[in-house]
């Protein structure tokens, strides 16, 4: 027997946001290590800041996504509700691809080495890392200016 197929259920938006941002935290934060280990970015050393910027950064791609997946009651009443903090977090995303596009369209470039071997340039690298952070700012902003959903009966 195969059961009922409920109405279609978009999903909440909130947490495909979440999800959409714990992907690109995953992502970045992958991508600054190992620029990182190659003396790149984070002042370029794991020496003091470098260790705090990596570490802050892990809490960034942890928090982020709590915040967005569902209300939370202490945070939407002391600090900014979760529409709000989407459409700042969507803004603030929407800087980074521009950053990140200006390096894609900079005429010259370095390389790294690449972590499967060879080397990668910087372009290619902000080539991805661009389109990932468009897709996730497009997630993060559908839940903060989409209207209300209505729970699927």
């Amino acid at each position: 027997m195969i059961p009922e197929r409920g109405p279609f259920d978009p999903g909440d938006r909130y947490r495909d946001a979440a999800r959409a941002y714990l992907v690109y935290g995953i992502i970045y934060w992958i991508g600054g290590v190992w620029l990182a280990f190659q003396g790149v970015g984070v002042r370029g050393d794991f020496a003091g800041r470098g260790v705090v910027w990596i570490v802050l950064g892990l809490v960034f791609v942890v928090g982020i996504p709590y915040l967005l997946r569902r209300r939370r009651p202490w945070f939407e009443r002391w600090i900014l509700g979760r529409r709000d903090f989407a459409r700042i977090l969507t803004l603030l995303m929407a800087v980074r691809a521009w950053a990140v596009l200006r390096v894609v369209l900079r005429p010259d470039t370095a390389t790294v080495p690449a972590p499967w071997g060879g080397e990668i340039t910087f372009r290619a690298g902000a080539a991805v890392f661009f389109i990932v952070t468009i897709v996730a700012a497009l997630f993060v902003a559908v839940a903060a200016w989409a209207t209300d959903q209505k729970a699927a009966e």
